[in-house]
């Protein structure tokens, strides 16, 4: 299933990459494309996530009133979604689309060659012997080496990777005296840590709201503040850990769509809360 939706995803890369001629540029083209078609998705996760925050006290309620009673706390949390208009599996859609959706990028942007570019395998293989020079090395990025090494002689395999003075096929792991190959990571680890903070920010306002309104902070939200404070310092850690031996080019994918993932954010965001407002104004 990946590897189809890579395919998929390849002709759309190299549709914006022949009309542009530029690797980089087809990349963030390719990335806020993306993003506009899961937009209904993303809205409905929003959507979702604010729903559930707002009935979490009175599933706390229940919980208290048939602590005793499994089915009883069943039946009436499922009327409360229904009364909500909530699906409470609603929110599996939504990850497993963005697991697909990460995946395929990955096995996208790893080999251009055959999910963008459409090479044969045979050529594929039989460059990536000729750089390899023993049937025993392996290469994590066997593409990634063939645009850079074997492009100039070859156009079947050429993608032109130069985008602000920086080469998308290097590698910062193998190119540690460039010191240009360390940009595209910095920044994708500041747009990480970025991200992390304002959706941190968010919820601690949705949780301060829920307090207004007279309800206590439970365990559960005790722990989930928790796992956002040590997601902040964990996840930029991991950023830099996989952006330092991955492909410029995959680092610019994930770095455009944490931009695009921080601004959706905070769009939907205020989108939606005005879009409640009006709806309890119309209600009230």
């Amino acid at each position: 299933m990946i590897g189809f939706f890579a395919n998929l995803f390849g002709y759309l890369l190299n549709f914006l990459y022949n009309l542009i001629q530029n690797y980089g540029l087809a990349i963030i083209l390719f990335s806020i494309i993306v993003k506009i078609l899961l937009l209904p998705i993303s809205i409905n996760q929003q959507k979702t996530m604010k729903k559930t925050t707002k009935i979490q006290s009175e599933i706390k309620k229940l919980q208290i009133k048939n602590k005793n009673n499994p089915e009883a706390l069943q039946r009436e949390t499922m009327e409360l979604y229904k009364r909500e208009k909530m699906n409470p599996f609603g929110g599996c859609f939504s990850a497993i689309v963005q697991i697909i959706l990460l995946f395929s990028v990955f096995y996208l942007v790893r080999c251009p060659l055959t999910y963008m570019k459409k090479v044969e395998p045979e050529i594929i293989e039989k460059y990536t012997n000729e750089i390899s020079g023993e049937e025993d090395r392996k290469d994590a990025y066997p593409e990634i080496s063939i645009i850079r090494e074997k492009a100039q002689n070859d156009e079947k395999v050429y993608i032109n990777m130069e985008f602000l003075g920086l080469d998308l096929s290097s590698i910062p792991s193998r190119d540690i005296a460039d010191w240009k190959t360390y940009v595209i990571p910095v920044l994708y680890v500041i747009s990480t840590f970025a991200s992390l903070k304002i959706t941190s920010a968010m919820q601690k306002k949705q949780r301060k709201e829920m307090t207004v309104e007279g309800e206590e902070q439970d365990d559960g939200m005790d722990l989930m503040t928790q796992t956002n404070r040590n997601m902040t310092f964990m996840m930029p850690i991991l950023a830099v850990s996989i952006s330092l031996v991955a492909p410029l080019g995959l680092a610019l994918y994930w770095l455009t769509n944490n931009i695009l993932m921080i601004v959706e954010r905070l769009l939907l965001n205020k989108f939606v809360k005005d879009n409640d407002n009006k709806e309890e104004i119309v209600n009230a």
